[in-house]
């Protein structure tokens, strides 16, 4: 079989067959990232030139024999992705203690100290409104609180980093002070040394490091855990024609040589998260392909975050054109990337997500119980 799949084609293996149910028998499922969700199939993709050629669904006891059939460069990579996918990711150790071991989906709240987001700018402006509003967000169930001092909508302009910082410094520094876990939104490394020194834990960076160039260094000196975030393009113009051959497999791919780029530069693999980048440089279209095939992103052995809280295409679908009226899309949306393994919500809406994550928990951990016999 070896000469199945092209020797200089890319090789992809998408974990499918989602369930609620860990089978009892040997082989029929695994663990999903090590979660509750469970599969029992990959879909093996091979991609060459921008187009796929070879595409198969293969179920978990047939895999060792048909990887086997493959070059051995194919093996290895699928045998890498393979182990990737039902592997828990490394956990995440805060000061004070704190542990993520993502064993359990977690929230992270959206906390924009701007004048002009695209939902809710101008809300939170004001410093001490601000450290109120995320304090509550935690009592609320988010685990994380994302501040962020510049707007990255579409159509958004770049703020002077001075700026930048003068928004989100009190206020990371009061929630941190509270005890909260932060996390600065940022794609200037001025910003980020500001709010780690105030007290941020996490850098979130939409650029995944690549806006400016002194950005790895501080993320690798300062050992903190980094969200890298696909886009393309920036958001003055990403969304004026974003194309792709295969958006999910370019993305992929782009995540992938992202996180090699930030291993280069002495960032560990163990602190990486990684975000598919839900309308950032993506048309509608886009941005149902990846979250079709979100358990891909697994396979490249870094939690998953997924934001998609009130974004443009949920209107899209819905006709619904007020950001603030699209809580049902947005819940629906995020209930599909809990099925499909993402660690980590980024949302505006928190109660109403917890309350769906807690219910999600809850049948998911039932699911796994024996029968009472």
């Amino acid at each position: 079989m070896g000469d199945v799949i092209a020797s200089g084609a890319g090789v992809y293996a998408q974990p499918v067959g989602l369930s609620d149910i860990c089978l009892n028998h040997r082989d029929a499922t695994l663990p999903l990232a090590g979660g509750v969700s469970h599969f029992n199939a990959y879909r093996i993709i091979a991609s060459q030139y921008g187009a796929r050629i070879f595409e198969r669904i293969v179920p978990l006891d047939d895999m060792g024999r048909f990887v086997d059939g493959l070059s051995e460069q194919h093996q290895k990579r699928l045998r890498q992705q393979m182990v990737r996918a039902a592997m828990v990711p490394t956990p995440w150790v805060f000061s004070e203690g704190k542990k993520w071991d993502f064993n359990r989906p977690a929230i992270m709240g959206i906390l924009n100290v701007t004048p002009d987001s695209f939902s809710d700018g101008g809300k939170h402006i004001d410093p001490e409104r601000a450290i109120a509003f995320g304090a509550a967000m935690a009592a609320d169930g988010a685990y994380i609180i994302d501040v962020g001092g510049e707007s990255t909508r579409p159509g958004a302009k770049p703020v002077w980093e001075g700026d930048e910082i003068d928004r989100v410094q009190n206020v990371i520094h009061g929630l941190a002070a509270q005890g909260h876990i932060v996390s600065i939104d940022t794609r200037k490394a001025a910003v980020m040394r500001a709010a780690l020194d105030a007290g941020a834990a996490v850098v979130n960076d939409v650029s995944a490091l690549a806006y400016d160039e002194e950005a790895l260094a501080v993320v690798a000196e300062r050992e903190c855990p980094v969200i890298l975030m696909h886009a393309q393009g920036d958001p003055l113009t990403m969304q004026q024609n974003p194309s792709y051959d295969d958006a999910l497999l370019d993305i992929y791919d782009w995540l992938e040589a992202r996180i090699a780029h930030c291993e280069a530069a002495g960032i560990s693999r163990q602190k990486i998260m990684i975000d598919p980048g839900i309308g950032f440089g993506k048309s509608v279209r886009h941005n149902l392909e990846i979250i079709n095939g979100l358990a891909l992103f697994h396979t490249l052995g870094c939690p998953v975050l997924f934001g998609a809280s009130r974004k443009r295409f949920i209107g899209a679908l819905t006709q619904v054109e007020d950001a603030v009226e699209r809580l049902s899309g947005s819940l629906s949306v995020a209930q599909m990337a809990l099925d499909r393994g993402a660690q980590l919500l980024r949302v505006h809406d928190v109660v109403e997500t917890a309350q769906i994550l807690k219910m999600w928990q809850g049948v998911k951990d039932a699911s796994q119980m024996p029968p009472n016999l």
